[in-house]
């Protein structure tokens, strides 16, 4: 199954989607970030369901029944987007964005310098790097990304 624009739907998380969206988490972290080992992203599962899901407003994408990929915002922090690995590729990433960004007049991320692909995907969708800092949990350097929409 790929899920393509017209095969998806956006919508606020419910509790049954947590073992989705932490499956999507935990494979699309490990794939996006082979310069960390995936014992760090699997000792983090706990602290997903427990702790920053709990206090994000999160939205899903769900094609044919089944979550396909998913965004958390904290305030005005993309604190999180995944797609299912192999569903990436497919636009659905940035329809999970256009939709974040619809939420607020400005969001702030970060992401893992090393992490290339993401920091073109975003730069390709108007963030812009603010700043360098090191992530506290893994030591890897990570830029703060911005972006703010423009009045029409």
């Amino acid at each position: 199954m790929n899920a393509n624009s017209t095969d998806y739907r956006i919508r606020a998380f419910q509790a049954e989607d947590m073992e989705a969206v932490l499956s999507i988490w935990l494979s699309a972290s490990v794939q996006a970030h082979d310069f960390i080992a995936p014992r760090f992203w699997e000792s983090k599962q706990g602290a997903m369901r427990d702790v920053y899901l709990p206090a994000s407003e999160t939205y899903v994408a769900e094609a044919l029944g089944q979550v396909v990929g998913f965004y958390s915002l904290y305030e005005n922090t993309l604190a999180a987007i995944f797609v299912q690995p192999n569903q990436q590729g497919h636009g659905l990433g940035s329809a999970l964005l256009e939709d974040a960004k619809r939420l607020r007049e400005w969001l702030q991320l970060t992401v893992y310098a090393q992490n290339v692909s993401s920091v073109r995907f975003y730069e390709a969708r108007g963030f812009v790097p603010m700043g360098e800092q090191l992530d506290e949990h893994t030591g890897e350097p990570e830029l703060l990304m911005r972006f703010r929409r423009t009045s029409a």
